[in-house]
């Protein structure tokens, strides 16, 4: 990664590797934590729970991110456990954040999620409403975001919809970007990511890690 920043004209300390632990087998968390990697994206809170409440004491620098879509009633556990989540995309889940917010006394850095290619099955607002959605964060909910999420629809050139979440983010005055995966991310860098969510370079397809 660090070469892919400094070929994209970026110190490498501007672009965080967020290790995808999600379904990944404790063998290979354990070493990548032995290496030194304390930044951790998971999809699902419980099994968030499950995997890191244990080590928050031995590794007290750990960061976690929710990278995939939150339910309601998972809110308040996520805002308690992670440190960013990622997946911010609907009203009714700003509400249910903002209440959770209050209730758990902490704040996680949240990023919200545009569906940028506007795939039906996807979780993320939309772009044409993404605007709007980020301007009522703070004046409804009290929400501060701090940057944007987005993952490509599958089979299509990733450039296009990084060069549209920089844009969305940069009129925005938003500077944290979340994209860019095991087989994009040297482009992602290239459009200006500081967060790359890597798993399957990391650790091996997940298939194998659970044969």
């Amino acid at each position: 990664m660090a070469a892919a920043a400094i070929a994209a004209g970026r110190a490498p300390e501007e672009v965080t590797l967020i290790a995808v632990s999600k379904q990944q087998q404790e063998e290979g968390i354990v070493a990548a934590l032995r290496l030194g990697q304390r930044v951790y994206g998971e999809n699902l809170v419980q099994e968030a729970m499950a995997r890191w409440q244990p080590k928050r004491e031995a590794f007290p620098d750990l960061r976690l991110h929710l990278i995939g879509p939150l339910q309601s009633n998972k809110a308040l556990e996520a805002v308690r456990l992670f440190d960013v989540i990622e997946s911010l995309d609907r009203p009714k889940l700003a509400r249910v954040l903002a209440d959770a917010v209050e209730k758990a006394g902490r704040t996680p850095k949240i990023l919200v999620q545009v569906n940028t290619g506007e795939e039906p099955q996807k979780a993320g607002i939309l772009p044409i409403e993404a605007d709007a959605f980020l301007q009522d964060l703070p004046r409804i909910y009290g929400l501060a975001p701090a940057g944007l999420m987005c993952i490509p629809p599958q089979g299509e050139n990733p450039a296009a919809h990084f060069a549209l979440l920089t844009k969305i983010a940069a009129r925005n005055g938003l500077t944290q970007l979340s994209m860019g995966m095991s087989e994009d991310f040297e482009v992602a860098i290239r459009f200006g990511a500081n967060c790359v969510r890597v798993g399957s370079a990391l650790f091996g397809p997940r298939e194998a890690a659970q044969a």
